[in-house]
């Protein structure tokens, strides 16, 4: 018995606790991001957001969930229920399980695999498929025309992200997530963003906007013409699950670029007082930071045109990362500098 409990049970209870360590504050986040982007955007407009409900408006998230929570789920007569009812929880899911390979510091990772890039860049790629299924299951050509327009969206962006990646693979040599962020070690100088990839910084945050299908890249929720696209059909805690997808995924994509490209949990500076803050505190600066410029992109930029949208995709930002990978590469071999393939 004592045998089974030391090999079946503890190691169980461990891995439960890692996942709830990371799932709750995950969820945390996005409940308060809601009320960030509330308030931030109304700062920009010179309004003052939420401030009614609670002291400075800070429990407007718990209000709004217990609405969303009380709310009649209506499913759509000539809806395929078992598909209409899964779609969200597969976005919903997809955007928690990503979680399990971001190193939140040194050694402080759920699980440290030697391909965690390429386990991610498979999550982010199954998202896709919870959007379809809730287009065509809502039997709604309005929902369906927003899924494909997603869907659409969201792969041509994954190619340029997938060249983005790459590029950073090169200069690292590693698969790892925890060694991409040590091979930035040395200060912000030394940090992909800020060295030859920072076109490639650029192409991945704006990739990312797309691939969340955030401003000035939300086509899918054109309500002029698609009346809020693939989850149209959706209400009370279905819609909300697709709503905590989309902003769980945005936190994830700002966790990904702070890794690939700002540091992950490194410091600016190698020096006191910056190497006192715990290197956790350093990496949520940061995807506080690039959370904000999703924010502050959504309220300058207008939306942009479909055809826009696909060209910028396909024409400026594959050919432009396609480049850059070979020019990464070149840029190695001829100065020497290829790192040793560990980890990969």
């Amino acid at each position: 018995m004592a045998e089974f409990f030391d090999i079946y049970v503890v190691p169980t209870a461990w891995i439960v606790g890692g996942v709830l360590l990371i799932v709750v504050p995950v969820l945390l986040s996005v409940a308060y991001l809601t009320l960030a982007e509330r308030k931030v955007i109304g700062w920009m407009q010179l309004r003052k957001g939420p401030n009614v409900v609670g002291p400075f408006g800070l429990l407007q998230p718990i209000a709004d969930g217990l609405k969303l929570f009380f709310k009649e789920t209506i499913i759509p007569s000539g809806a395929n229920r078992v598909i209409f009812l899964l779609a969200p929880v597969v976005t919903f899911v997809l955007s928690l399980v990503a979680w399990a390979v971001i190193p939140f510091g040194a050694g402080i990772v759920l699980a440290d695999v030697n391909v965690g890039i390429l386990y991610l860049f498979a999550i982010s790629s199954l998202g896709v498929y919870g959007i379809i299924m809730a287009g065509w299951a809502s039997n709604s050509k309005y929902a369906f025309l927003g899924a494909l327009r997603s869907a659409a969206q969201m792969v041509s962006y994954e190619v340029s992200i997938g060249f983005v990646i790459i590029t950073v693979l090169l200069a690292v040599g590693s698969l790892n997530l925890s060694k991409i962020v040590l091979a930035q070690a040395g200060g912000m100088h030394h940090w992909f963003g800020f060295s030859m990839l920072m076109p490639m910084f650029a192409v991945f945050f704006i990739s990312a906007l797309a691939e969340t299908n955030r401003a000035p890249f939300d086509l899918p929720e054109a309500e002029a013409e698609l009346v809020s696209g693939y989850n149209v059909e959706y209400s009370a805690m279905t819609f909300a699950m697709f709503f905590l997808g989309e902003y769980a995924n945005m936190i994830l994509m700002s966790g990904m670029t702070a890794i690939l490209f700002l540091g992950g949990w490194l410091p600016p500076l190698e020096f006191a007082p910056f190497t006192w803050v715990p290197g956790p505190v350093w990496f949520a600066l940061k995807i506080a930071f690039v959370l904000f410029v999703f924010l502050w992109v959504r309220a300058t930029f207008p939306r942009y045109r479909y055809d826009q949208l696909m060209r910028l995709g396909w024409k400026v930002f594959l050919p432009l990362s396609l480049l850059w990978v070979v020019l990464t590469a070149g840029w190695l071999l001829a100065f020497d500098m290829v790192p040793p393939a560990g980890g990969l």
